[in-house]
């Protein structure tokens, strides 16, 4: 049976799927394709039910869950920390207001989280996510909501962090914020079975971490190994194998609030 799995093409969620694709887990009579794409286009994807198994956006997940059961893993969840606003200069929140923002897709959770702080029509230009910080950095945009890797390098570009949306969401709610999760489609048999694959192959990237993370480094854009690791480590962990109590409260509490 063909399965279809939509990732980011991020060095954290090629960590997850390094097993299925190098044969390091027991496949089970399942076929994987993987499908690396933008997280963008993972959702608009999602809105059509396109592959049987897909990374999404927490936010975009209430538009499709009539077609997609959520996992009970593979969520990237940051506690205390998350997607950022970085900008040449130093801003305050009412400076970000008055200016344009680029933004790396309307159907991301960085995108939704960023309109609770600055109120839900602030001016934004929307990019592919990997194109923004260079925006910034060229002035071509006056500030820009980094997801990904990013959130390690904008220091080196000479940018600096006006806004970090997981603290601002920890101060908000005491809780981790949800940002990207794994579903399977509905029509899908053998849900049970595909979902202990699936966890399987998070577990053994975790066992096997140099050969996972050298096999990320093919998505991280010359991100050097240490911080590939260090971004790895930030959205790959125990909350990533399992929601436990803390994350489906942050989940409950996103939902309420979208």
């Amino acid at each position: 049976m063909l399965i279809r799995i939509g990732h980011s093409a991020d060095p954290d969620d090629a960590f997850m799927v390094w097993a299925l694709a190098t044969g390091h887990v027991d496949a089970r009579e399942f076929e994987f394709e993987l499908v690396p794409e933008d997280i963008q286009v993972l959702n608009e994807w999602a809105l059509e039910g396109r592959l049987e198994v897909t990374a999404l956006s927490m936010a975009t997940y209430p538009l499709v869950r009539d077609r997609y059961d959520l996992l009970p893993h593979g969520a990237s969840i940051g506690a205390g920390y998350g997607p950022i606003v970085v900008a040449r200069e130093e801003m305050s929140l009412d400076d970000l207001r008055a200016i344009e923002i680029a933004v790396p897709g309307r159907l991301t959770t960085a995108f939704r989280v960023l309109g609770m702080v600055l109120g839900p029509d602030f001016a934004h230009r929307a990019l592919p996510f990997d194109r923004i910080l260079d925006e910034v950095k060229d002035g071509r945009a006056d500030a820009g909501l980094l997801i990904h890797e990013g959130q390690l390098t904008y220091a080196d570009e000479g940018l600096v962090k006006v806004l970090d949306l997981g603290e601002w969401w920890l101060l908000e709610t005491g809780l981790p914020l949800p940002l990207g999760v794994n579903v399977v489609r509905r029509d899908v048999p053998r849900r049970d079975e595909l979902s202990d694959v699936l966890l399987a192959s998070i577990n053994a990237g975790l066992e096997h971490r140099e050969e996972a993370t050298t096999y990320a480094l093919g998505f991280a854009r010359d991100l050097a190994y240490d911080d590939a690791t260090r971004f790895i480590d930030m959205y790959v962990n125990e909350l990533t194998c399992d929601y436990g109590d803390e994350g489906r409260k942050a989940v409950e509490e996103f939902l309420r609030r979208v």
